[in-house]
């Protein structure tokens, strides 16, 4: 049974939950042996620790352990803020893979785990004995997830990925030149690995499921070249999705350089109508009743064709009026709006205030820090922050011990 009380939220029907730093989530009593590191695959298994999967992560302890720890300002010299965000709820244990003592432990956990999972390139796990086959020997029921750069068939197999390259490669960098005009760009965000990230989470619970369902343990291999391609091109294909398509790409709206914020009298705001009787609505309100009957608006279809001439017509009519004042009256008339918000103004934002989706934690070290809340609500099996990121090899002993 856990142990937390539960008191009803007045914002959006949710719980809140005051944890007592015990594990909650659905995933109680699953193991994860994580060797991963960077940000893809600890953005995974962060997912998996959240819902409370046990996940001891294995840190190279020649190369003083995942390189995020050293990245970014901190106070403790090893939980770089990126590490911090990622690594929460796991157990750090630092082993040298190449050494036959630390491989043989590495092999010893792997017998108790549910979930072998590394973003190692697989011919590297595979010299140091650390392969499907070896694992599986130790494990016939294991799930193996290896989160790669590309997939095995292709002849991109053996390369290193980042997520510069695969924004490059994938054609996302170039919806940025064919929005505005000029070089391609990157996202300013690690978009790739993270949504790489989210596929691989995805897998290990498929793969977690059809064990259950009587199918064994597999070997699951995550490419990210091929997962976050096919994440952007969802929409993207556009009038390429019919062959022999008509030779554009990107959804229309996507690229266009005038979808951004609009001003207004003293900041900016995001306006979104959707349906006929909110653009007719927005113009009514905006002092502009005859826009709508303009035939370039006049549809949905029309609309999309005549995307960048209705985008400024926006930005006209929402420069007429402040902030506060739009989203107001945007709201009484249930036209989708929301306020822009600068980064720091994110902390302030009244709805992740009133789920507490930002939490300063104070660590057992002596240091606070922010952790943010896990976004998803199960209402029986709630995820929560029950540990802080451990320092490089902080949980060794009890590791070492459990695996006898």
């Amino acid at each position: 049974m856990n142990d937390y009380s539960l008191e009803e939220s007045k914002v959006g029907g949710w719980p809140k939950l005051e944890w007592d730093g015990e594990r909650t989530g659905p995933l109680q009593g699953v193991k994860v042996l994580d060797m991963s590191s960077v940000v893809l695959g600890p953005f995974a298994t962060l997912q998996l620790a959240d819902l409370g999967a046990e996940v001891i992560k294995v840190e190279n302890a020649q190369g003083g352990g995942d390189i995020m720890r050293k990245a970014g300002d901190n106070p403790t010299g090893d939980l770089g803020p990126i590490y911090a965000s990622l690594n929460r709820n796991k157990k750090s244990i630092a082993l040298d893979a190449a050494n036959p003592e630390d491989r043989a432990a590495i092999l010893e956990l792997a017998k108790e785990a549910d979930v072998f999972f590394h973003n190692v390139r697989m011919a590297g796990m595979e010299r140091l004995g650390l392969g499907y086959d070896d694992v599986k020997a130790a494990n016939p029921d294991i799930v193996y997830v290896h989160c790669a750069g590309f997939g095995a068939d292709g002849p991109y197999a053996k390369r290193q990925a980042y997520d510069d390259l695969i924004q490059a490669a994938s054609g996302f960098a170039a919806l940025f030149e064919m929005r505005d005009g000029g070089r391609p760009q990157y996202a300013p965000t690690l978009v790739a690995d993270k949504v790489s990230g989210m596929f691989a989470a995805n897998a290990v619970l498929a793969a977690l499921l059809g064990r259950a369902n009587g199918l064994g343990g597999q070997f699951v291999q995550v490419p990210m070249f091929e997962c976050f391609t096919w994440f952007h091109m969802v929409e993207n294909l556009w009038g390429n999705t019919y062959p022999p398509g008509n030779g554009k790409f990107a959804y229309t709206r996507s690229i266009n350089p005038r979808r951004r914020p609009y001003p207004t009298k003293d900041g900016y705001i995001a306006i979104v109508p959707y349906a006929d009787h909110q653009w007719e609505r927005f113009f009514e309100l905006a002092g502009r009743p005859g826009v709508f009957q303009d035939p370039r608006f006049s549809t949905y279809k029309a609309r999309l064709e005549n995307t960048t001439e209705l985008y400024a017509t926006i930005e006209e009519s929402s420069a007429t009026k402040t902030t506060d004042e739009w989203v107001e009256l945007l709201d009484a008339n249930n036209i989708p709006a929301m306020k822009y918000n600068r980064m720091a103004d994110v902390f302030d934002d009244p709805h992740l205030q009133a789920v507490d989706f930002f939490e300063v934690r104070e660590a057992k070290a002596g240091y606070s820090y922010r952790s943010i809340r896990h976004p998803v609500h199960y209402a029986s099996t709630p995820a929560s922050v029950y540990a802080d990121p451990p320092s490089l090899d902080a949980d060794r002993n009890e590791i070492l011990g459990s695996s006898d």
